[in-house]
C-alpha cells in the first residue's frame, strides 16, 4: 500500500510565489485553496494559479479544496497531476454533485473513471447528521473536521483542550471505520506560536482515531508528521506483540502474554498491527 499522509499544508490559491515553494516545505500532501484563503474577488485569479501550479509534474501529493457553490469552476482547474479535491460542508447531495462534475472532468481529460479522489470535510451539522452516509459516498478516501465552521453552526464554544468536539470527532473516527477508509484527517491548530500547544493537541488527536492534521504553516509540519509516526520503541514494542501471537498461534493458542506477564489477544494484536502498517507507510 501506498504511503498515507500524515500531513496536510493549505496554500492559498492566489498565493503563486506560496503555490512555487509548497512543494519543499515538508508537508506530505498538500492542499491548494480556492476557498476560505480566497477571497470572492480574487477567486477567478486563484484558479488560474492553481492551474498553472497543477499543469506540471507533481513532485508531492497534491489535493484542491474547493467551494461548495462553485463546483463545476473549480473542479475544472485539475490536471492528472491532481490527487482530487477537499471539499467543505460535504454533504451527500454535495458529494454526489462533485462526483458528476469530477467525472466530466476525467472524461476531458481521457482519464480513467474515478482518477480524482476525495477528501471530505466535515463541517456543518448535516454534515455531522449525515457522517456515515459522507464516508460511504463514492471516490471519499477519507473525512476532515473542520471545526471552525462547526463551532460556529452550532453555536459551541470551545475551550482550550475542545472537549466539547470530542463526540463529533468520535462520530467522524467511527464514521471513517465503518466504511473501511482511511483514518479522518484532524483539524487545523490555529496558535501558531505555541509549540507545545501543538504537539498535545496533535497527539490528543492521535489518541482519538485520527491519523493526520492539515496545517496552515509550514512549521507546524515537523511535529504533525513526528506526532504521526510511530517511533522505534513503538514499532519495536509492536513487533513484540505481534511476533507472540503468531507464536502462541503456531503452538494452537489463541492467545499469549508478554515479557511483563501481559495477556496478549487479537485485540491487542490488532492495534500492534496498525502501528506496523503506520511505520512501513510512513517510512514509504
Amino acid at each position: 500500500m501506498p504511503p498515507v499522509a500524515r500531513s496536510y499544508l493549505y496554500v492559498p490559491g492566489d498565493r503563486e510565489e506560496l503555490l512555487r515553494k509548497a512543494a519543499g516545505r515538508g508537508a506530505d500532501a498538500l492542499v491548494l485553496d480556492l476557498e476560505d484563503a480566497v477571497t470572492p474577488a480574487r477567486k477567478d485569479e486563484a484558479r488560474r494559479s492553481v492551474a498553472a501550479a497543477l499543469a506540471g509534474a507533481a513532485t508531492t501529493e497534491t489535493w484542491v479544496r474547493i467551494n461548495s457553490d462553485q463546483v463545476r469552476s473549480d473542479v475544472e482547474v485539475l490536471s492528472p497531476a491532481a490527487a482530487g479535491v477537499w471539499v467543505p460542508k460535504a454533504e451527500p447531495e454535495l458529494l454526489a454533485e462533485v462526483d458528476r462534475a469530477l467525472a466530466r472532468v476525467e472524461s476531458q481529460l481521457g482519464l480513467p473513471e474515478s482518477t480524482f479522489a476525495v477528501v471530505a470535510l466535515i463541517e456543518t451539522a448535516q454534515g455531522v447528521l449525515t457522517c456515515p452516509q459522507v464516508a460511504a459516498a463514492p471516490r471519499v478516501l477519507r473525512l476532515g473536521l473542520g471545526e471552525a465552521d462547526l463551532a460556529g453552526e452550532l453555536g459551541l464554544q470551545p475551550g482550550p483542550d475542545r472537549t466539547e468536539l470530542a463526540p463529533i470527532r468520535s462520530q467522524v473516527v467511527v464514521a471513517s471505520a465503518v466504511a473501511r477508509i482511511v483514518a479522518p484527517v484532524g483539524p487545523v491548530e490555529t496558535t501558531l506560536r505555541d509549540p507545545d500547544r501543538l504537539d498535545r493537541t496533535t497527539r490528543t488527536l492521535l489518541r482519538q482515531g485520527f491519523r493526520a492534521r492539515s496545517a496552515i504553516h509550514p512549521g507546524q509540519l515537523t511535529t504533525i508528521n513526528a506526532v504521526f509516526t510511530p517511533t522505534p520503541a513503538e514499532v519495536a514494542a509492536a513487533r513484540e506483540v505481534v511476533d507472540a501471537l503468531e507464536r502462541a498461534a503456531r503452538d494452537g493458542a489463541g492467545v499469549a502474554t508478554d515479557a511483563n506477564g501481559r495477556l496478549l489477544d487479537r485485540a491487542v494484536v490488532r492495534t500492534a498491527a496498525e502501528v506496523l502498517r503506520r511505520a512501513e507507510r510512513s517510512a514509504g
